[in-house]
């Protein structure tokens, strides 16, 4: 079983049938309409040879309706081109001298009515058009996202069993490098890293004055990063050491994470720093478990942070 499709539509197809026979005195007029849009002769040539033997046994109408039935019928580029011709050369007729005399002004009428569905159909045909484009286009961005969400997945994981790693590793500064790394790399997964690892040097031969474990930046704010894996809780001037590098740049707040904790002293060091510079407490583990839970890094540093700000507690839980 065929499938035909009818490209014109029923309202359209009818309107040609009706006005493309009063364009025209002649039956030949009609055929040389349809040559002249380009329209192949051996889909016309049975009516020509039929208008040869007797002319009167066929109508102007029934050309028309015959070879537009015979083009919509065909499901081909040529056919299609041959039929958007056909309605350009309607739509644009303007010389209704050709017209008989009572045929004219419904001629014009009937070519007014073709261009008026012309431009409703082209017109849905564009915001159509528009409307897939749009759906298209935002089905891509799903794809994108999705595709996007499931790499950085794939990256928090493998983020996830480095970080685990890190317990089995004996040597300390080994571990404290490989801590660093991967830390970063949990900063750049969540699109917040600046920089990793950056030294500042005075004068040439000086060597290196200072040293920050990572920048990042959030919510417009810049933050720096101080690491540490030591035996003991982090203490006063293991915090200190920070402070005074975020309190050396006005503009910037500090992020301290520590494996081991953090004594009371060093809580409340920090905490009456806060009347300078946002200084926010971390732990190891408090990582470990957002990674396992699949959380928000950057919620999660919001809540600290907010907690710095309203409650002054620079080591606010998030569970």
């Amino acid at each position: 079983m065929t499938n035909t499709t009818y490209h014109y539509p029923p309202e359209l197809f009818e309107l040609l049938v009706d006005t493309i026979p009063r364009l025209f005195k002649a039956k030949q007029g009609v055929l040389a309409f349809f040559r002249g849009a380009g329209v192949e002769p051996s889909v016309f040539a049975d009516i020509a040879a039929q208008l040869a033997h007797d002319r009167d046994s066929v109508t102007k109408f029934d050309i028309v309706r015959t070879v537009l039935t015979r083009l919509n019928e065909t499901a081909s580029d040529k056919a299609l081109r041959d039929r958007r011709e056909i309605v350009k050369r309607v739509v644009e007729f303007e010389d209704f001298s050709m017209c008989w005399e009572n045929d004219r002004l419904q001629a014009q009428g009937l070519v007014g009515q073709i261009r008026q569905v012309v431009n409703v159909k082209d017109s849905f045909t564009r915001m159509q058009q528009e409307r897939e484009a749009e759906a298209r286009k935002h089905r891509e961005t799903q794809r994108r996202e999705a595709e996007a969400l499931l790499q950085q997945q794939a990256v928090l994981k493998e983020i996830h069993i480095d970080l685990c790693g890190l317990f089995a590793v004996d040597n300390a500064q080994k571990r404290g490098l490989l801590l660093e790394k991967i830390l970063n790399r949990l900063f750049k997964a969540a699109g917040i890293l600046i920089s990793e690892n950056f030294k500042r040097t005075e004068e040439p031969g000086q060597g290196i004055i200072e040293q920050v474990d990572g920048v990042i930046e959030l919510d417009g704010h810049i933050y720096l990063v101080e690491m540490k894996w030591l035996k003991e809780p982090a203490g006063v001037a293991d915090v200190s050491q920070h402070l005074v590098r975020v309190f050396n740049r006005g503009q910037s707040s500090g992020i301290f994470i520590s494996y081991s904790g953090y004594t009371a002293p060093a809580i409340q060091t920090c905490k009456e720093s806060l009347s300078k510079a946002v200084i926010i407490l971390c732990t190891l583990q408090e990582l470990v478990l957002l990674l396992e839970r699949e959380d928000s890094l950057e919620e999660f540093l919001r809540t600290k942070i907010r907690g710095a700000i309203i409650d002054k507690q620079p080591l606010t839980e998030v569970l």
